[in-house]
């Protein structure tokens, strides 16, 4: 009884190891595992076990024959490799850094275009693309690099793009130094001095006094924007005074970021950033009102572009200061 059991399980194995393996193959690896299991069973027979609890651990030692097969075949078990996972990776991050962005606006226009009343409306429609997006994105570079993996063989799995010294990156800033706080107050200041300006006396020379703002965010709004820049340029100072980018002064730029880009996003969907009559006055007629349309769209993308971008950098910046 017990030397049946013992040989069924052994056929047990063998059929499940040997059914991924190919035919012409499979009769002879068949027999060679069959052969190496009874020598191992031998021998552990020999030393003074029963048939049946050696049987059953020489087959537990051999594991998963699923992953023995794959063994016997070369065949891998994972769907990108080591010598292709940075490719993927680095591609599939450039992929997402030019596409989501890309779809976003494109989605955005379109909606805009198409006479969308709101706000999320707009957001409705493009969270749902953008995910979907992503997971086609994943799923096809993923599968592609799978394809690569399996129909190159050997030696000749080496990365797509060879790595040499000249990829090396050059260190980054941590933004704490004295020319960044200059500059950080500068821009500041230029950026005063450019609202004021817009709002007083104009851009266009052939319409003076044309702003390109809503003279109605005058003078509550503009105030309130001057505080928050005013705020920005303290920050500057204290990220200089510390020598570096904190967590907290991270946190405070992120909630200033927020505090500048959701109202002024929520002022240009509504119409109340720029002023209704700029490019009617300038272009005229129908053409004038779809130019701000696009306009708008793309404002509204540079506002929250900058907005991630500079929340994302400060917090990146502070935890490598504070690692290091």
């Amino acid at each position: 009884m017990t030397a049946t059991t013992a040989t069924t399980l052994t056929d047990r194995y063998v059929y499940a190891a040997m059914r991924t393996v190919p035919e012409a193959q499979r009769a002879d690896l068949a027999a060679e595992l069959r052969g190496s299991i009874d020598d191992q069973v031998e021998a552990r027979v020999a030393e003074g076990e029963a048939p049946d609890v050696a049987e059953r651990a020489v087959l537990t030692d051999l594991g998963d024959p699923d992953k023995l097969a794959a063994g016997y075949t070369e065949r891998p078990l994972y769907l990108i490799g080591p010598a292709y996972f940075l490719d993927w990776w680095r591609l599939l991050k450039l992929l997402l850094w030019i596409v989501l962005p890309c779809a976003a606006f494109g989605i955005t226009l379109a909606q805009v275009l198409a006479g969308a009343d709101s706000v999320g409306v707009v957001i409705g429609t493009v969270i749902p693309v953008l995910l979907s997006v992503t997971v086609h994105l994943g799923f096809w570079t993923v599968l592609v690099f799978a394809i690569v993996e399996r129909t190159t063989k050997g030696e000749r799995k080496t990365p797509l793009t060879p790595w040499t010294v000249d990829q090396l990156p050059e260190p980054s800033s941590r933004g704490a130094g004295f020319g960044d706080m200059v500059g950080s107050l500068v821009f500041l200041a230029a950026g005063a001095g450019a609202i004021l300006w817009d709002l007083f006396v104009g851009f266009v020379p052939t319409e003076p006094g044309l702003s390109f703002l809503n003279p109605g965010l005058w003078p509550t709004g503009i105030f309130i924007l001057f505080g928050l820049m005013a705020l920005e340029a303290g920050l500057a100072i204290a990220v200089y005074a510390f020598r570096r980018w904190t967590i907290g002064l991270a946190i405070v730029n992120g909630l200033l970021n927020i505090a500048i880009a959701v109202p002024a996003v929520w002022l240009l969907m509504q119409g109340e950033l720029i002023n209704p009559e700029y490019f009617p006055t300038i272009i005229g007629g129908e053409s004038g009102a779809e130019v701000q349309s696009i306009v708008t769209v793309v404002v509204g993308f540079g506002i929250v572009a900058i907005a991630v971008w500079d929340t994302i950098d400060a917090a990146v910046k502070a935890v490598r200061a504070r690692r290091s």
